[in-house]
């Protein structure tokens, strides 16, 4: 299987917008959970500022998570491709190093256990979206 740069884009734009939904909806516990308010997202005119910088990091780090999840599934063990197996792909990837990463960090922070589970869901819905785009999308290549 190979990722084709149409798969990969698909891939992230995809789990962008599975990001956006997520963190709209769970926006205000979010900011509870590092002790924040809705009121910090406004800016001195009164109009939301929407955090620009990170959502470019983070579109970037989705592109770049969807060109290793379409390597992960084009070889080794995880080779064959398919929406079922993008998606056990990617959870195993967050299983293994996305949320033992977050989970590590937020105790060294001090972070609440809500901000682990927010942010830990969020990255495994990501990791799964693409995983089946990335399946549907790519087709093998023997």
């Amino acid at each position: 299987m190979q990722a084709s740069i149409v798969a990969v884009l698909a891939a992230a734009v995809s789990a962008f917008i599975f990001g956006a939904i997520w963190y709209g909806v769970l926006s205000a516990s979010w900011l509870a959970a590092q002790g924040r308010s809705m009121a910090d997202m406004i800016a001195a005119d009164g109009r939301f500022k929407p955090p620009i910088v990170p959502m470019v990091v983070s579109f970037i780090a989705l592109i770049v998570m969807a060109i290793v999840l379409g390597g992960m599934l084009s070889g080794g063990a995880t080779a064959g491709g398919g929406i079922k197996r993008g998606i056990a792909t990617g959870a195993l990837m967050w299983l293994g190093f996305v949320i033992t990463t977050l989970v590590a960090n937020h105790a060294y922070q001090g972070a609440k256990r809500q901000l682990t589970l927010i942010d830990g869901g969020h990255w495994l819905g990501a990791l799964m979206i693409e995983g089946a785009v990335l399946g549907l999308l790519t087709s093998s290549v023997p």
